[in-house]
């Protein structure tokens, strides 16, 4: 169970016991909870949206519901996605990419992208029907998590010097059960459109893993939380683009 402690003191801004958290190597070995610590997150996340909702407006009650799921993770992924977006699109080689992205300030890029994405969740759950919002809610940091999981097994590590990313353990084990853990949690909340989320999702990670792969020839903890961030707005957007097609 340390494991498990190590994912939700890793992920989560969970104030645990040091004493649960066990050593490196229980953290190396905690991916595989990755995605139920997600649903951890999901679920009181959405109880709340869902009383929220009963004394504001969608709109008002999706802003602060994504901020809810930011607050969660203490900003950890969305830091990522910064100084990935200000390194990836910074028209530079490799290795400066990587230089560019150990700076912990946020350039226009960084700034672009937490702002576009932040938007984009808002708006997307703000569309969403009543009836789809809460699993949609559920599933968003589930995958997001998956998304973590899925590409540690699936990368090598970029830097040639260690770092807290390189600490994992890969196992393609790990990832598979992370997949089906989300699919089969998409089906129980949403039935057969939820094996669309689910599929929305890790088409998602797969292509953010090969951009990453392409881009400095693996992973890096930055790009872990940039991929963590965007595969976490699938399923709101996977609900809104369900019910325009029942609608139309």
């Amino acid at each position: 169970m340390k494991s498990l402690f190590a994912a939700l003191g890793f992920l989560t801004v969970l104030p645990l016991p040091l004493r649960w958290l066990g050593s490196k190597e229980e953290l190396g070995r905690s991916p595989i909870w990755f995605p139920l610590v997600g649903a951890l997150i999901g679920l009181p996340v959405a109880l709340f949206d869902w009383g929220l909702g009963m004394i504001l407006p969608p709109m008002v009650v999706s802003v602060i519901t994504v901020l809810a799921l930011l607050v969660a993770s203490g900003g950890l992924h969305m830091d990522g996605l910064a100084d990935t977006a200000d390194g990836f699109f910074s028209s530079r080689g490799r290795e400066r990419m990587l230089e560019i992205m150990r700076d912990s300030r946020s350039g226009p890029m960084g700034v672009m992208a937490i702002s576009g994405l932040l938007l984009l969740k808002v708006a997307a759950l703000a569309a969403a029907p009543l009836p789809l919002r809460p699993a949609a809610i559920i599933l968003m940091p589930m995958a997001g998590r998956t998304a973590l999981t899925v590409n540690l097994n699936l990368l090598p590590y970029a830097r040639s010097e260690g770092g807290l990313a390189g600490v994992f353990r890969p196992s393609r084990l790990q990832g598979l059960l992370a997949v089906a853990l989300l699919t089969g949690s998409a089906w129980l909340l949403q039935g057969y459109s939820g094996l669309i989320t689910a599929a929305a999702s890790v088409a998602v990670m797969l292509l953010l893993a090969a951009y990453c792969k392409g881009k400095i020839g693996g992973f890096t903890g930055d790009t872990l939380g940039a991929t963590c961030e965007v595969t976490e707005l699938v399923p709101a957007l996977v609900a809104v683009a369900m019910s325009s097609m029942v609608a139309s």
